[in-house]
Parts: structure tokens; C-alpha cells; sequence
């Protein structure tokens, strides 16, 4: 049972390890709409793409914890020897680091669909002179969602060009990716209460062994 405990944490690390990549490369995309340099170095990047919570949050935090729990299945390292309490505290530690920085991801992604995307619109029909500025054009309209309704799509933002698209694709991509991390940091605790039952078990049964010997 101590084997497959281990064997379960290798395979809940590198699973961690991949999802923190994919957060990762889903926020440096939105830092980069069509793959535009110029609209990060004008400043005409949301603010939810540039808290960059996929990057730190479901990124590194999640890869730190990743990383601490593949040493506890390899048992490499400073693991090797580790006891049932350490092995437990490693556990709590990187479980927390992990749901925090996937809920953080997780939250932030929900309000960027939530808000939709920062771009150029018109806003004529506010004032009725045809001017155009940088905003969020859906995140006050109460009386249609433009997620649902796709025909405010390509006239909702006029730049950058696909604005939509990308924002819906990339944060739809982290919202998904976070709630899968935190579907896994749920596996890992319940695999590390096992590995401590066990380990706990094993340790009791050597010692009556060596009792009766």
C-alpha cells in the first residue's frame, strides 16, 4: 500500500508539473493578443491578464507544490528518509500552496470571463459622437451576455482584432485548468492521509516483529 501511495504522488506530481506549465503558457498569451507585442508595451492589457495570476498562481505556486510532492514519491533527497509526520506536514504544505494558487487562478479567470475582454470599442451610443476608447465594452451590459450572445463579438471590440475569441479561449483555458489542479491537490491530501495510515501501520507491525523477537 506505501508503494502505491508513492507511485500515486510521482504521477499526482508531473500531472501538477503540466497543468502549472499550461497556466502558465495561457497567461503569457494574454499578455500578447494575436500574438502582438505592442499592445503590452502601449499598456492596453487588462488588468486581469497582467495580475498574471495564471503565471504566479496556478503557475509557480502550483509548480513549488508539484515539485515537493514528486521528492515525497521519489523519495529523493532530503524525502529519503523522511518519517510519517514529516511526510504529513510536506503534504499539508504543498497542498496549500497548490489550492491557493488554483483558487486564486480559478477566481480570477471566473471574473475575467465574468467582466469579458479589455479592448477598443465605440462609445457613440453613450454619448452620440463617434469616439472610440479602451474599456471593457460587456462588463456593464446587464440586459445581454456576451458570452452567450456571439454576434457582439466581432462588433463589440473593433481592436485588437479577434479580442474576444482570444480572451474567451485563453481564460476559459485557465478557469478549466485550475479547477483540474484543485481536483488533483483533493487526490493528493487523501493519498497522503493513506501514506501516513500506512506508514503508520507498518512501522506499528515492525515494531511488535522486533517485540517478539
Amino acid at each position: 500500500m506505501m508503494t502505491c501511495s508513492q507511485t500515486c504522488s510521482r504521477i499526482l506530481g508531473l500531472s501538477l508539473t503540466a497543468t502549472a506549465l499550461v497556466a502558465a503558457g495561457a497567461n503569457v498569451a494574454l499578455l500578447f493578443p494575436n500574438w502582438d507585442a505592442s499592445y503590452l508595451l502601449r499598456g492596453l492589457i487588462g488588468r486581469h491578464a497582467m495580475l498574471g495570476s495564471g503565471l504566479w498562481g496556478g503557475g509557480l505556486m502550483v509548480l513549488t507544490a508539484a515539485i515537493l510532492i514528486s521528492l515525497m514519491g521519489w523519495r529523493y533527497g532530503c524525502f529519503s528518509k523522511s518519517g510519517p509526520c514529516q511526510s504529513m506536514l510536506t503534504a499539508l504544505f504543498s497542498s496549500g500552496l497548490a489550492s491557493l494558487g488554483a483558487l486564486i487562478c480559478f477566481i480570477t479567470s471566473g471574473v475575467a470571463l465574468k467582466d469579458g475582454p479589455f479592448c477598443m470599442f465605440d462609445v457613440s451610443s453613450f454619448n452620440q459622437t463617434q469616439t472610440w476608447k479602451y474599456g471593457y465594452p460587456f462588463k456593464d451590459m446587464h440586459n445581454r451576455n456576451y458570452l452567450y450572445d456571439h454576434s457582439l463579438w466581432n462588433s463589440g471590440c473593433l481592436e485588437p482584432s479577434k479580442a474576444v475569441v482570444w480572451h474567451v479561449s485563453f481564460f476559459s483555458t485557465l478557469l478549466c485548468v485550475s479547477l483540474l489542479q484543485i481536483f488533483l491537490v483533493v487526490i493528493h491530501f487523501f493519498n497522503s492521509i493513506l501514506g501516513l495510515f500506512c506508514s503508520l501501520c507498518e512501522k506499528s507491525s515492525t515494531e511488535e516483529k522486533e517485540g517478539h523477537g
